[in-house]
């Protein structure tokens, strides 16, 4: 293959992926309030389109006629960029995570992620790492106490679980002995998957996943009863949409990373034994990857409406006091498995 083809190949790869993912964040705001409604007994949006179909579209048109206000004492620079770094960082950690096997298509093989690189795992955590200073600029170039709070809030609840979601990735590295997302979701083949060898490890990273999202009951960030909106509260029109999207592609990169790290990504157990055909089979393992994603989105909504915030105080506790020494448990059980039973 040339390094023409490899390009166009890639280009396509890319354009698909982000619109897939630009789709799938406006109907994720959809199914946040069917969902929302249907654990409140409500009916939820169901005038535009059918059956409310078409309103993340509405949402958007009325996004883009809103008028962009600038706080006074804002600075203007800082508070344009804020919500780019962040969708920017939103967008480009799924470039690492494979969504199914390699597959032959047009006389080519093609793995099905956009950048196998040995590195994937390295990549996404620096990424993550710089999604909050998205969230930390925006609150302090609005100029408001409130946004400088909620931007602070951020900034020590990024530090205090990504200390816990790196150890107890830390795990699944002892195991796959890979950096590479490919190689890790090939050596949970069967039914060795990392949430089932290590299930402590997969709690405390859906904990942290939680946490690094700024999703219910860790939003103290945008925490609305203290703080009106947190690091947004001086946002509007598409700059508003801007972190409105990142968060909903954050919690798509999570689950993605969820299930590559300890679901199996898109491994079917034994399917190699049934004697299907090759393409059936990719096709089969493409759809088992994005039901384990569903799945874990839907918990994601699903916890949002059914636990209340945590105060701040115990957001820390539980980062530090519990999620930490877990994390570092977890990282031990490992290594005595691989020295007892030779995983």
């Amino acid at each position: 293959m040339g390094i023409g083809e490899i390009i166009l190949i890639s280009l396509v790869k890319i354009l698909l992926i982000i619109s897939l993912l630009f789709l799938t964040v406006s109907y994720l705001t959809y199914f946040e309030r069917k969902i929302s409604a249907w654990v409140q007994n409500r009916i939820g949006p169901n005038r535009v389109g059918w059956k409310g179909l078409l309103q993340p579209f509405a949402d958007v048109f009325k996004l883009m006629l809103k008028e962009d206000i600038v706080p006074e004492k804002a600075d203007r620079i800082i508070h344009l960029l804020a919500p780019m770094i962040a969708l920017f960082v939103a967008f480009s950690t799924f470039a690492v995570i494979p969504f199914g096997p390699e597959v032959h298509l047009f006389g080519y093989d093609i793995p099905l992620v956009v950048a196998d690189v040995n590195m994937g795992v390295l990549f996404v955590l620096a990424l993550t790492s710089l999604s909050v200073y998205g969230l930390t600029l925006a609150g302090w170039s609005s100029g408001s106490k409130y946004s400088l709070l909620g931007g602070i809030r951020s900034s020590a609840q990024m530090i205090s679980y990504e200390i816990s979601m790196g150890f107890s990735i830390g795990g699944v590295l002892l195991l796959s002995e890979s950096l590479r997302p490919i190689a890790i979701v090939e050596s949970q083949s069967g039914w060795m998957w990392n949430a089932i060898v290590q299930p402590i490890g997969f709690i405390t990273f859906l904990v942290s996943a939680f946490a690094e999202t700024n999703r219910l009951p860790f939003d103290l960030p945008e925490a609305e009863p203290e703080l009106v909106g947190g690091f947004h509260t001086e946002y509007s029109s598409m700059k508003f949409a801007a972190f409105f999207l990142s968060e909903y592609a954050n919690m798509i990169i999570a689950s993605g990373l969820i299930v590559t790290l300890y679901l199996g990504g898109w491994q079917i157990p034994y399917i190699d034994l049934l004697g299907l055909p090759s393409g059936l089979v990719a096709l089969l393992q493409v759809g088992a990857f994005i039901f384990k994603l569903v799945a874990i989105l839907f918990f994601f909504l699903w916890v949002r409406w059914s636990l209340p915030r945590f105060r701040y105080d115990q957001l820390m506790n539980l980062g530090w006091k519990v999620m930490f020494p877990l994390s570092l448990i977890n990282i031990i059980w490992v290594a005595l498995l691989i020295m007892i039973f030779g995983l």
